[in-house]
């Protein structure tokens, strides 16, 4: 995860998944609904874990 990756999942936690798949984007959506910091830690976990498919 590169540090613009970083800062993105700080200021905008839904946009910085948007490359990961629709389940992970409505997640941190709903998380970011219910709490700003809920998303932070949602999208920061989702960008560092390594999907290699």
């Amino acid at each position: 995860m590169g540090i613009i990756r970083a800062i993105i999942c700080i200021l905008l936690p839904p946009l910085a998944i948007i490359d990961k798949g629709c389940g992970s984007f409505l997640l941190v959506l709903v998380l970011t609904l219910l709490g700003w910091i809920p998303g932070i830690i949602g999208a920061m976990i989702i960008c560092t874990c390594n999907n290699h498919e």
